[in-house]
């Protein structure tokens, strides 16, 4: 039987799940395929984490957690000795190029601004800066898809300079992957640790900061939405510089191996769900 806070936290996730519900239905995965992922998920946390020591969890007493059965837990933690996840989000060769424009030291100007770039001649160009970072992408090629998504202009000299730093996956399931990946899962992971920190400790946690509104009118939406996105861009691109930053005294130092991910997430949120409107 479930506790009141039980019972409060589970209807907190029916509202979350909702919109996971539509993105889902969307890409025509229904709840037996979301019931399966779900189920390893437990299996996989608490096999992990609630084992004594260090050794992982018996099957008795995931199942016990969970409220699987021996054979269904069994089953699932053999699934997962053998298959690795699908899912691999990797840097596409545009992102890579936008990135390396604005923080390899050769490419950017004394205020740290990407330079203009000749399209060729000379050690530092767009095409030096393709030959290097990539691929076996034909520096033409890179120039071409640059300039139809947007990220960069050509001067009628013909040299080439950024107007976009980011560039978004251009396809629903990129898209949807990414954001999984690193959007909802970092801010989960951070509501996860927050809560299981040792609160007599120093540990004050991960930074989680929210703010919102109840009245907003109608009419102003428009305007805020513009004005958030501008606001957004320009917190996100002052983290990334800092990264940026960090990355370059990393490969200065020759530390690759003593590295870690490190996510700072900044979004804007309306509210289209009369459901889940009732919480706010």
């Amino acid at each position: 039987m479930q506790n009141e806070t039980q019972r409060k936290i589970l209807d907190a996730f029916f509202v979350a799940l909702r919109p996971i519900a539509k993105i889902l239905l969307r890409f025509g995965i229904g709840f037996r395929e979301f019931s399966e992922v779900a189920k390893t998920a437990f299996v996989d946390v608490a096999s992990s984490e609630y084992g004594l020591r260090g050794r992982p969890t018996n099957i008795s007493r995931v199942a016990v957690m969970t409220g699987l059965t021996r054979k269904e837990v069994s089953r699932i933690r053999e699934k997962l000795k053998k298959d690795a996840l699908l899912v691999e989000v990797k840097s596409t060769p545009l992102s890579e190029i936008l990135h390396r424009w604005h923080s390899e030291d050769e490419f950017v100007d004394e205020s740290g601004r990407p330079r203009e770039l000749e399209f060729a001649g000379g050690e530092v160009s767009f095409s030096s800066l393709v030959k290097k970072f990539g691929g076996d992408i034909p520096p033409g090629a890179m120039r071409t898809e640059l300039k139809r998504v947007g990220a960069v202009e050509e001067n009628d000299n013909g040299s080439l300079r950024v107007v976009r730093r980011l560039v978004a996956p251009v396809d629903d399931e990129s898209n949807l992957i990414t954001a999984v990946i690193h959007a909802i899962y970092p801010l989960t992971a951070t509501v996860a640790h927050n809560l299981a920190r040792d609160r007599d400790s120093n540990d004050s946690g991960w930074p989680q900061i929210n703010t919102y509104s109840r009245s907003i009118r109608k009419s102003d939406m428009p305007r805020l939405r513009r004005i958030s996105s501008d606001r957004l861009t320009e917190i996100s691109q002052s983290f990334d510089d800092l990264f940026m930053a960090y990355e370059s005294l990393n490969e200065n130092e020759g530390r690759e191996s003593d590295t870690n991910v490190v996510s700072v997430g900044v979004f804007y949120f309306e509210e289209n769900d009369d459901v889940a409107s009732k919480v706010w």
